[in-house]
């Protein structure tokens, strides 16, 4: 694949009340609070842009209009009535991705800009429609997530329940469309999707190399703002 012309499109998740970030959620859209002074999801374009990204489309809900107006038009924008869920969001938006397969980026973590090119690696990861390559983050380099782990990744390169070395899912996946055929319509999550993938060991792993940053609550903000103005 030519990763400047053909790079895959980027979806991204953009939909979520941001419950866990009130106040600050109660009169801003999650995606658009600013981190060191850039909005959560402009950090996260940006990591695609800087790999050769081209093409974004996000979903919306909470405070819709505002994300609209963000973008202006420069960023295709599937409105959602009713919250669809992380699987129903993309599978609702599939007409508006033009690329086989394609990216899903959460908007709420991201790595500091030029410091890793981990998505050409899950490019090359990804040989088949039933493959889904999720970002991998060792939790050591991981700010703002409370748990151990999700997950863990063998030294083959796929994601396992319990053998390899625990790793966090670092909210960027590539899968084609394929992986959506069998999926209900209307609200339902990714996470049966990334099962279905596990049992199968079609779950593949690439291990972001630089600090990740998770944006979920006021801590994580404050956290990811106090070691980015040190870095």
């Amino acid at each position: 694949m030519d990763t400047t012309e053909r790079f895959p499109d980027v979806m991204l998740l953009a939909a979520g009340l941001g419950t866990r970030m009130r106040p600050l959620t109660e009169n801003l859209p999650k995606p658009l609070i600013p981190v060191a002074g850039i909005p959560l999801i402009e950090r996260v374009i940006g990591n695609a842009r800087a790999e050769g990204a081209k093409r974004f489309t996000a979903n919306a809900h909470y405070r819709a209009d505002q994300v609209l107006a963000h973008f202006g038009g420069l960023v295709k924008v599937s409105r959602e009535d009713e919250l669809l869920g992380t699987g129903g969001g993309v599978k609702r938006a599939l007409p508006m991705l033009h690329s086989d397969p394609f990216f899903v980026m959460n908007t709420d973590a991201f790595w500091p800009e030029d410091s890793d090119q981990p998505l050409k690696r899950m490019i090359a990861r990804h040989t088949g429609p039933e493959d889904i390559v999720m970002l991998c983050v060792q939790p050591r380099r991981a700010t703002g997530f409370s748990r151990s782990h999700d997950f863990c990744l063998a030294p083959d390169g796929l994601v396992t329940r319990d053998y390899g070395a625990p790793i966090i899912y670092g909210g960027v996946l590539l899968l084609s469309r394929e992986i959506f055929g069998d999926s209900p319509d209307g609200q339902f999550s990714l996470y049966p999707l990334l099962e279905a993938a596990l049992e199968r060991e079609t779950l593949k792993g690439v291990v972001l190399d630089a600090p990740w940053y998770h944006v979920g609550d006021p801590n994580g903000l404050a956290e990811a703002e106090r070691l980015l103005g040190a870095s």
